[in-house]
């Protein structure tokens, strides 16, 4: 048990600074387009849980690829690949600073790692 608390608290800790940073890369610049990034990092798990769900493995047939899964983590790559790309698409335009950009991506991954390794921890075993 002391394990699991000390990962909570380790993971609200990173979790803190990746809303930081991103938080800051707002801030400090008066530009809020880099909050885009928390919505892409925030969403980006949902599509592979969903088709993940949707699949639906069968115990007696051999299942070594679905459609509905692979779909799933093509959605989930993209909206990752775009949290990392919005932003340096933002500052190439102009309408965001380029450490503002730094700062929303290093937040944006800290967000995103924290969430994919609260479900890698926390995610339960199934018996038969």
């Amino acid at each position: 048990m002391a394990a699991g608390l000390k990962t909570i608290i380790a993971l609200s800790f990173v979790l803190a600074i990746g809303f930081l940073l991103v938080i800051l890369s707002s801030a400090l610049w008066h530009n809020y387009l880099p909050f885009l990034v928390v919505a892409t990092y925030v969403l980006a798990p949902l599509p592979n849980f969903i088709c993940g769900r949707c699949a639906n493995p069968d115990d007696f047939m051999e299942s070594s690829g679905s459609a509905i899964v692979d779909f799933g983590r093509f959605c989930t790559g993209f909206l990752v690949v775009m949290g990392i790309a919005l932003p340096a698409l933002l500052a190439h335009c102009a309408l965001i600073q380029y450490p503002a950009m730094v700062m929303s991506i290093i937040g944006g991954l800290l967000i995103y790692g924290t969430i994919i390794s609260f479900t890698m921890f926390f995610q339960e075993e199934q018996d038969f």
